[in-house]
């Protein structure tokens, strides 16, 4: 394998569309998404936000039991962008962000 063609995933993602609201730490507004896959360590997600790569971002999720390996949790999540293409069928921006840091967010009871 080229060093070009090498993974550089810290962890195997899990393909799973999750909502997702996101806020740029450089934007005062906050906007929405969808995951395309995630991990513990990255996510892709679509979003109509114009994300500039590089930028850090705070992103609110569910991750879902595939990820956290029991029951689904509520989590904060600061990460750095580090790709962002054209959506593909309207989707609006296809962002790769790596997670720097995540919090686990307590279940508010309905």
């Amino acid at each position: 394998m080229t060093d070009a063609k090498r993974e550089r995933r810290s962890g195997q993602r899990v393909p799973v569309q999750v909502p997702v609201s996101l806020k740029a730490t450089s934007d005062a507004g906050a906007s929405s998404g969808l995951t395309r896959d995630l991990s513990r360590g990255g996510v892709f997600l679509y979003t109509d936000a114009q994300i500039i790569a590089g930028s850090e971002i705070e992103m609110v999720l569910i991750l879902p039991p595939e990820i956290t390996m029991s029951e689904q949790q509520w989590v904060c999540c600061r990460a750095s962008v580090v790709r962002v293409e054209n959506g593909q069928e309207g989707k609006g921006f296809g962002v790769a962000a790596s997670i720097r840091s995540m919090d686990i967010l307590p279940e508010i009871p309905s």
